[in-house]
């Protein structure tokens, strides 16, 4: 069958990448597109060749006139629930791009919302596609390192206004500053909140899904005329040891182009060795008693079914599989706990424990 799949909101840039994977696809078929600034969709419909009647800018017409099997949603981080539980009643799977919510209590309505309608949901954190961090989940569970330790996670990059869809270069303005929601707090920006549940999402996967016992954050608002971070840095405690999670907008160069210093990715410490995973390598360096020097072992290139949210999330419709991994919903939940209780603590300037438990 031909998967109809609608993309509605474009708050988010990733929607036009999303429709290129379902363009691609030879299973899937873009339908619609709706949201309410037309403008937004322009480059999208010219991209993809979407006649006039595939776009919308009501997301109710759009969903009754196509009648997708799954929708794609890339509002701003603080209407995710909201969006949610708009679509979730007309009985479609949902890829929602990263982050899960803005927070615990939105990502928990976003869950109530699709129970019961027997339809999946799955959140896309784009560097669970890299072949590296693919390949040092692959070897933690084959036991190379032993018991994961400790997580260490530096990400960002220039800055979430200097691309756009397909990593296409800009160069923003204060005025484009002003106008984003990344730079608004009710909204749900900020480094910490566009960037934090990477880490802490791969780092849960990474760790078998432990949660942390407490969790300290710091960030730089203090220090800029912004009202949302753009360097954040969080320490959470597990009764294995500590992880770190760094996010900056503002690293020297955008990893995709050149890896930025620190380079971008993940350093796991295991009871029996440490692996390093750079975004965008090919590669992973494992350290072992055997090898105490290190050695590179190749990231190969993800197998198709698997390569990309759009074709994962069809691969585990096609053959009735729950999503599973970072995609997750119980994943990702865990990473949310983990995001809330570093902005409180941000917040209040204190160690806190893990929101969300009991």
């Amino acid at each position: 069958m031909k998967w109809r799949i609608a993309g509605i909101n474009f708050d988010h840039f990733h929607m036009g990448d999303l429709l290129r994977m379902v363009h691609e696809h030879p299973n899937a078929e873009i339908v619609g597109m709706a949201d309410e600034q037309p403008e937004r969709m322009v480059s999208a419909q010219v991209n993809f060749e979407l006649d006039g009647d595939q776009v919308f800018t009501d997301y109710r017409e759009c969903l009754e006139q196509t009648q997708p099997d799954i929708v794609i949603l890339c509002p701003a981080a603080a209407r995710h629930a909201e969006w949610t539980e708009k679509v979730a009643p007309f009985g479609v799977h949902i890829l929602m791009e990263k982050p899960f919510a803005s927070n615990l209590e939105g990502a928990d309505r976003m869950i109530a919302a699709m129970k019961g309608t027997g339809k999946q949901l799955a959140i896309n954190w784009p560097l669970a596609w890299h072949p590296s961090h693919a390949k040092t989940w692959s070897l933690i569970q084959d036991g190379l390192i032993g018991e994961v330790e400790e997580v260490h996670f530096y990400d960002g990059n220039r800055g979430p206004l200097w691309h756009g869809a397909d990593k296409i270069k800009r160069e923003p303005t204060d005025e484009d500053k002003d106008a984003s929601w990344f730079y608004k707090a009710s909204e749900g920006g900020g480094s910490l909140q566009d960037y934090l549940g990477y880490g802490t999402t791969l780092g849960t996967w990474f760790h078998g899904g432990k949660k942390p016992v407490e969790v300290m954050s710091m960030w730089d608002l203090d220090n800029n005329s912004l009202e949302v971070d753009e360097h954040s840095i969080t320490v959470a405690r597990y009764k294995s040891g500590i992880s770190k999670f760094e996010t900056r907008w503002g690293t020297f160069t955008d990893p995709w182009a050149h890896q930025a210093q620190p380079k971008c990715g993940f350093v796991i410490k295991g009871s029996k060795g440490t692996i390093s995973s750079g975004d965008y390598d090919d590669y992973v360096t494992v350290q072992v008693k055997e090898c105490l020097e290190g050695r590179r072992v190749d990231a190969p290139a993800l197998l198709p079914a698997r390569s990309n949210p759009v074709e994962y999330l069809i691969n585990c419709l096609e053959n009735e599989r729950e999503i599973e991994g970072p995609l997750s919903v119980g994943i990702s939940r865990v990473g949310q706990q983990i995001v809330d209780t570093a902005f409180e603590s941000a917040k209040q300037k204190r160690v806190l424990p893990l929101t969300g438990e009991g």
